[in-house]
This record gives C-alpha cells, sequence and structure tokens, in this order.
C-alpha cells in the first residue's frame, strides 16, 4: 500500500507519457521498450494511464470514505443516544437507502449529481452513509450506559459535551476499523462506475475507465495487456487495505488481545 501511495504521490515522475498524449502511429500497440503495458485505441500509453490513475483512485476513495464518515457518525451519535422519535426518524432513513445496492444506490446519486470527480466522492460518499450511521449507533448504544456516561449526567455534563468529549472516543475504535474497509469498498465502487461510464470521465485515468475501455472495444480475450495490469492493480490495492483493516481490528480490540 505505501508502493501503491508512493505511486500516485509521484506520478509524474514515474510515469513514461502524459496520459492523455495519443500517438495514432502505435494504436493498440502491444508491449515493447517504448510502452511496457502497451497502448490503448487512442494510442495513449497504458503503463502511464494506471500510474496516474492511482491518484483518482485514492483520491475518491479516501474522499468518499471521509464524506461517509462525517455524515454517518454523526447521524449515529444523534440516534444512539437520544432514542425515541429521532432514533426511529434517522434509523428508517438509513433502512430505506440500504434497501437499494450499494452500486444501484451510487448509480443514482451519480446520475442525478453529473459526471466529475467531486460528483463521484458524493456519490459514493453519500452511499456509505448508512453503514457508518448504522455502526457508530450500536457502539452509543453500548457505550451511553456506562458508568462514566452515567456519572457525567449525574455533574451535568451536556449532551453534546458528553456525545464528542466521553463517548465518541470510546466508539473511535470500532469506526476506524470499518473505514478502512469502506476505504476498499469505495476504490471498488469508483473502478465500477467507471466500468459503467458513470464515474471519472475522459481523458481523465482511472483503473475503472481502462477497463471500459477495454471491454467497449471488445478486446478482453485477444488483448490482454489492455486490461490485466489495472486489474491487478486494483485487485492488490483493495487486498493491502483489506489486510491493513483486519491488523487494525485485531490492535484496537481488546477482546482479540485475551
Amino acid at each position: 500500500l505505501i508502493l501503491l501511495a508512493l505511486m500516485a504521490i509521484f506520478a509524474p515522475l514515474l510515469a513514461p507519457y502524459d496520459p492523455t498524449y495519443q500517438d495514432y502511429s502505435a494504436v493498440l500497440g502491444g508491449p515493447c521498450k517504448a510502452h511496457p503495458f502497451g497502448t490503448d485505441e487512442f494510442g495513449r500509453d497504458i503503463l502511464s494511464r494506471i500510474i496516474y490513475g492511482s491518484r483518482i483512485s485514492m483520491i475518491v476513495a479516501v474522499g468518499a470514505t471521509i464524506v461517509g464518515a462525517i455524515i454517518g457518525v454523526l447521524i449515529g451519535l444523534t440516534a444512539g443516544y437520544f432514542d425515541g422519535w429521532i432514533d426511529a426518524v434517522f434509523m428508517r432513513i438509513m433502512d430505506g437507502m440500504f434497501s437499494f445496492p450499494f452500486i444501484l444506490l451510487a448509480m443514482i446519486l451519480i446520475t442525478v449529481l453529473g459526471n466529475g470527480v467531486m460528483n463521484v466522492i458524493l456519490a459514493i460518499g453519500i452511499a456509505s452513509v448508512p453503514g457508518f450511521a448504522r455502526v457508530t449507533r450500536g457502539q452509543v448504544l453500548i457505550v451511553k450506559e456506562e458508568e462514566y456516561c452515567n456519572a457525567c449526567r449525574v455533574v451535568g455534563v451536556s449532551p453534546v459535551r458528553l456525545l464528542f468529549l466521553h463517548i465518541l472516543p470510546n466508539c473511535v475504535s470500532q469506526i476506524i476499523v470499518y473505514a478502512t474497509l469502506r476505504i476498499a469498498s469505495a476504490i471498488i465502487s469508483e473502478a465500477s462506475l467507471s466500468f459503467l461510464g458513470l464515474g471519472v470521465q475522459p481523458p481523465e485515468a482511472s483503473w475503472g475507465n481502462i477497463l471500459y475501455y477495454a471491454q467497449s472495444i471488445s478486446v478482453l480475450p485477444t488483448k490482454l495487456y489492455m486490461w490485466v495490469p489495472a486489474g491487478v492493480v486494483l485487485v492488490l490495492t483493495v487486498l493491502s487495505i483489506n489486510f491493513i483493516g483486519d491488523g487494525i481490528r485485531d490492535a484496537l480490540d481488546t477482546k482479540m488481545k485475551i
């Protein structure tokens, strides 16, 4: 994951070509010394597009997770602490969002918001809100009954102070674990939207639209170099993030240490 992050940061230094440069003399060229991963149907260097695509994937994944976490955690804190009709209203809205498959909800949102990197971030982030809200609410229901929370209420601590200074810090470990796993899911979601032509639009490079171009001209079985490298990088990124999420869960979960 560190190597992939460095690749995204130093993309201008590592990429042999501009990812949007079109060399019509090398259209659909196979791997060679000049183009190690070959070129696409516009003569663009696939290696350069994979390197620059890592930037889009990382930005979208982290940005969408932050958006989903901020909104979802606030909803989960409010619903879990106040109970009653507030909890019922918030959770029924979240249940309604849960009733849509994640990618379908993201597709609906991106259709409403329009294309572009920022809109992809918002669409995936909003679609992630119910998960964060559910995880946070579950933790708040447990933590708010602890003795130190009862002591805070006795001495007159305000609900806002109690929520953000005492309850939230004790829910952070579970939220961090879930957020780490959501980053991996967000990368897949961005690639899926781009593959369907709804995500990052050309000429910007992303791993998803590299796969989209390969299937759009029906070269998946014959020109493996056009999509296999992007697919491998996508799989390695998601696997590495999931492994880190598992490690963070084991490190932060006290029950795992007993």
